[in-house]
């Protein structure tokens, strides 16, 4: 029953007089609050207005750990709180289907406004009928089974304008008509939105993720949005629920790919949320798709009759709609100018800039992209006349650069903004511009092996404030060896509050031996959200040997409500040897909350030699709804300690929770114990279940069966999902077998599907054929696409052959196309050899391309490299930044040249 005085439930009334009485009793202001729980100051003060919903659980725990009250007793008044009056339905965020505009949600416009019904209404902007294709059929059946009761999600894979939002939209049509209710995150971001309320989504609502990279891709809240959909859609009492969303196909190869043997996995939540969960959508129209669009355009669809006149014959109907054809168009007949600004904008997006692009930064930045004849051609107009030229209207109302206004979001109850709120942000002062979509994707195809000139990296140090954009050109730049750029980038981006800016200052703080200043700099990070940092700083203690203040600080932050920092106090108490302090923190980071944390006890437990505790532990995390893998991981220890039976029982028990893994881990066993025949089926059941190396393993089973034709068949259908390497792993087995041309027209075929390999290959092995200038053209055209390890293999060839000349010539080749490092590569090689004087030479020439490799030689005292330039300074007068003085390797590792093995030193 609602408080007759509010409107309110009395749970949620009683919630906030109890949070109200407790700063009261502490002698809290909302920001003195917001600060001790670790919460967002909005989000204090929502939680605490009788104008806003209930907050979410979350919130109210940290709150009542804040001002030391019960959680328990506070948690449930929240469950209370949020139902209705109307029978136990939870109220949450969203409203109904059929309220939304599709083009709210994103949907691409395709053709012209109407005029609206009313007057001062914008024009309505229309939509061709729909053609429906195979990914709204199996769109079609995740909808039906969410409309009977079972929950389920849905990400469409696909290239900008493919119709991956269109599908969305027209598949949760039927659900309208059942009053479900659609939630698009949006505000203040997307990513803090999701995280915010996930917690509060109700049974029958769509999730709506279009561009799912800007939630699963946040650097923050990535792995915790991706967890927080996970528990979701296996809550049974929170369905049925359905998850929508829309991710670019390089997006999803990030996500999905597995990390390499010691790296970081920063996608391990998302990669197990996206597993059986993808559906790609095609590029084109197929031959029924355009009967049934022409069929539409004849009945009289003017926007699909004009798209097909143009698009018909390679069917790509939805990015003309959306102006695709015409805005490369007007790209590749742009004056200079204006294609310089474009190319600017294009460097900038694909590198990590917001969609608001400040006019200022892109005016300076365009200076570098003219050539010396263009530059000198400019009127003191010319940046007007190139924006003037970009902001002319395409096919379907898009501009290649149009000028856009951030909005200023509003909610209902909040006050009305002042004149300041609608002032531009910091990094938007000034007109701000957006670039077309199609021309986004555009530029980090056909841009992505080159680096953006001295002016770009000038203008954003100059112009861009954003903290996100800093960090991410900051990245960036160090990964283009542009060191002197990255180093002043990320102090910037660190000075407006980049988490990650400040957190890695902290770490390079440390290595110099600054302490205090990496302890400040660590705790700023952690104050902006930076979800390392609080291991960080209790790492800096521990390390230090202040064991109660790495405790205290990991303490700390687990009642702010990140466990994390606990857990990975355990890692280190693990790596000590300490594995009694090591599971006592790793017990107490599963009793805050940490997801991953019981697999990590199981593991402690197994290698004390309690397997069975190790397994119970196992199935009551499953119990809760958490992942099967840890099944999965104590099934290969039980392999590993030779109970095969033990462990396809664990493997078995992780198939029926639904983990694809387990079933191709499970035929790796068969296939490792000689039973081929057990292993077959059940890579098949794998693959079919969209496990891609199940169907990779199927066709290694194959080839060694003698199988060509169907290894080969196997192979071309892993590839056309996207997996090159399963055609570069057949062609080294052909090699291997002696088949040079078969091995050849694999690596081709590999080399099609955008393998970055296997054109390297084929050069090599045109030049051990004899054929030096089909190698050169090869790797040249290798290194065009951005990719130069053919043309340092042919230059290592040449050198061992003594064609000096040769090498130099290949090497400055690579280094002209990007790859500043190339030249110096040769300059170790040429050291390693003995030639000191030839390999300073070259390593000065490196320097002149920019690479902070040049910064180093070999030394006198054998196994240290010291700075090759000795006065402290890089080419260009920037100092060298002290945490890449030296790098050790050890002299006796050296291989002398001629052997078969690789030189540690040198790579080669």
């Amino acid at each position: 029953m609602h408080d007759e005085h509010n409107g309110q439930d009395p749970a949620l009334t009683e919630l906030r007089e109890r949070l109200k009485g407790g700063m009261a009793r502490m002698r809290l202001n909302q920001t003195d609050l917001a600060t001790r729980a670790g919460l967002g100051r909005t989000t204090v003060s929502e939680a605490l207005s009788p104008t806003k919903p209930a907050p979410s659980s979350e919130t109210v725990a940290a709150l009542a750990r804040a001002l030391q009250l019960p959680v328990e007793q506070l948690r449930e008044l929240q469950r209370s709180a949020v139902e209705d009056i109307g029978g136990g339905v939870r109220s949450g965020p969203g409203r109904s289907i059929g309220e939304w505009d599709p083009h709210d949600l994103e949907v691409h416009p395709a053709g012209p406004g109407v005029a609206g019904s009313r007057p001062g209404r914008p024009q309505a902007r229309t939509l061709p009928e729909y053609v429906r294709r195979e990914h709204d059929r199996v769109l079609s059946g995740v909808v039906e089974d969410a409309a009977v009761g079972r929950s389920g999600a849905v990400v469409l894979v696909g290239g900008s304008s493919t119709g991956k939002t269109r599908a969305c939209w027209e598949a949760v049509q039927p659900l309208a008509a059942q009053g479900w209710r659609l939630w698009h995150p949006f505000d203040p971001t997307r990513a803090q939105d999701a995280l915010e309320d996930l917690p509060r989504v109700a049974p029958r609502t769509v999730v709506w993720l279009n561009e799912a990279q800007h939630y699963l891709g946040d650097r923050v809240a990535g792995e915790r949005i991706a967890a927080a959909v996970h528990r979701l859609l296996v809550t049974v009492e929170r369905g049925p629920v359905l998850v929508l969303g829309t991710l670019w196909p390089e997006y999803a190869a990030r996500y999905t790919a597995l990390p390499s043997p010691g790296e970081t996995d920063p996608y391990s939540r998302v990669r197990e949320l996206l597993a059986g969960r993808v559906l790609n959508v095609p590029e084109s129209f197929d031959a029924p798709a355009l009967a049934a669009a022409a069929a539409l355009a004849e009945g009289g669809d003017r926007l699909l009759d004009d798209a097909l006149s143009r698009a018909g014959a390679e069917g790509r109907v939805t990015q003309d709609l959306a102006g695709a054809p015409e805005l490369i168009n007007r790209y590749r007949h742009a004056t200079p100018a204006a294609a310089a600004v474009l190319e600017a904008a294009m460097d900038a997006r694909r590198l990590g800039v917001g969609l608001h692009l400040p006019q200022a930064f892109l005016t300076d930045a365009a200076a570098d992209y003219l050539t010396d004849t263009d530059y000198d051609q400019l009127t003191d107009d010319w940046a007007e006349q190139a924006f003037a030229e970009l902001a002319a209207l395409v096919h379907g109302r898009q501009a290649p650069l149009r000028r856009t206004t951030p909005r200023t979001r509003r909610r209902p109850g909040a006050p009305a903004p002042s004149s300041a709120a609608h002032s531009a942000a910091p990094s938007t002062a000034g007109p701000v511009l957006r670039l077309a979509d199609y021309l986004e994707q555009h530029g980090r195809t056909s841009r992505t092996h080159l680096c953006p000139p001295a002016s770009f990296w000038h203008a954003a140090h100059t112009h861009l404030t954003d903290p996100g954009d800093l960090g991410n050109l900051t990245d960036a730049a160090e990964s283009r060896h542009r060191l002197q750029g990255a180093h002043c980038l990320r102090q910037r981006a660190a000075d407006h509050g980049n988490p990650d800016a400040l957190y890695w200052l902290a770490v390079m703080r440390e290595e110099s031996g600054d302490r205090e200043g990496a302890e400040a700099l660590a705790q700023q990070a952690a104050e902006r959200g930076h979800t390392n940092a609080p291991h960080f700083l209790a790492g800096v203690r521990e390390r230090a040997g202040d064991r109660e203040g790495a405790e205290a600080l990991a303490w700390q932050a687990a009642n702010q409500g990140s466990p994390d920092t606990l857990y990975h106090l355990a890692g280190m108490r693990e790596r000590a040897g300490d594995r009694e302090g090591a599971e006592a923190l790793v017990v107490q980071a599963t009793d805050h909350g940490h997801t991953g944390a019981p697999i990590s006890v199981a593991l402690i437990r197994q290698q004390g030699g309690d397997q069975e505790g190790a397994e119970v532990l196992a199935q009551q995390a499953i119990d809760r709804g958490e992942s099967s893998v840890l099944l999965c991981i104590l099934a290969m220890m039980r392999e590993q300690a030779g109970d095969s039976d033990g462990a396809e029982a664990l493997y078995r028990q992780a198939v029926a929770h639904g983990n694809t893994d387990a079933m191709y881990q499970l035929a790796g066993m068969r296939e490792r114990a000689g039973d081929s025949d057990g292993a077959e089926p059940l890579y098949q059941q794998a693959a079919e279940r969209g496990h891609s190396s199940a169907l990779l393993r199927l066709a290694v089973m194959r080839e060694r069966a003698g199988d060509r034709d169907g290894a080969e068949a196997l192979v071309r259908q892993t590839a056309s999902r996207g997996h090159s390497s399963t055609l570069y792993l057949l062609a080294e087995m052909r090699k291997e077998a002696g088949d040079w041309d078969g091995a050849e027209a694999l690596y081709r075929q590999a080399a099609d599907h955008g393998h970055t390999n296997a054109r390297s290959h084929v050069a090599v092995m045109r030049e051990c054929a004899g054929d030096r200038d089909g190698a050169e053209a090869l790797a040249r055209q290798t290194a065009d696409r951005g990719h130069f390890s053919a043309l340092l293999h042919l230059a290592k060839k040449r050198d061992e052959a003594g064609d000096r000349d040769g090498a130099e010539t290949l090497a400055r080749q690579a280094a002209d196309r990007g790859d500043t490092a190339a030249l110096y590569r040769l300059a170790e090689k040429r050291e390693c050899a003995g030639d000191r004087d030839g390999a300073q030479a070259l390593a000065r020439q490196t320097a002149d391309y920019g690479s902070p490799q040049a910064h180093y030689r070999r030394a006198e005292k054998p196994g240290i490299f010291s700075r090759l330039w000795p006065y402290g300074l890089d080419p260009d007068g920037a100092p060298t930044p002290p945490w890449r003085a030296s790098v050790s390797i050890e002299r006796s590792r050296h291989v002398p040249l001629g052997t078969s093995q690789g030189c540690p030193v040198c790579g080669w």
